[in-house]
């Protein structure tokens, strides 16, 4: 598994979007329903949705999001079989970071909760990537 970090890329290769939040100084990470590990929110865009957007919907639906600021960090990519990537060829994303201010009280999404950590967790659901990410978003604004 390899992951890349870049300043730009062209829009129409941008599939995913992810989300690196904080709520109170705490890191937010999401648990699904059918995993005992934690992840960053995100996932992929839908056809005609500006990447922002999918930025704003994924943040909404997994952690309940209602108030909070949203910037880009930078283009990412990862080249390697895993659970969305069956062909292991690059995919991009774009990395966004977001301070929630304020959640929904219900989540209505495969989440099953929204986890609030003063550290970042151990049990992570893509450990090969999301650590990488948030490095990366460290090292850019730390």
């Amino acid at each position: 598994m390899k992951v890349n970090f870049y300043r730009s890329a062209n829009d129409e290769l941008l599939k995913f979007a992810v989300i690196i939040s904080k709520h109170n100084g705490k890191w937010v990470f999401c648990k699904h329903k059918e995993r005992d590990t934690y992840e960053v929110p995100g996932g992929h865009r839908e056809f005609g949705e500006a990447i922002i957007d999918t930025a704003k919907r994924e943040l909404m639906e997994e952690t309940g999001a209602i108030d909070f600021s949203l910037d880009p960090v930078c283009v990412y990519s990862v080249t390697g079989k895993n659970r969305v990537n069956e062909t292991g060829e690059e995919t991009y994303g774009m990395l966004y970071f977001a301070d929630i201010k304020s959640f929904n009280k219900e989540l209505n999404s495969e989440m099953e909760a929204v986890k609030l950590f003063d550290s970042l967790p151990s049990e992570w659901t893509y450990p090969l990537i999301q650590p990488l990410l948030i490095e990366e978003y460290l090292r850019r604004n730390g």
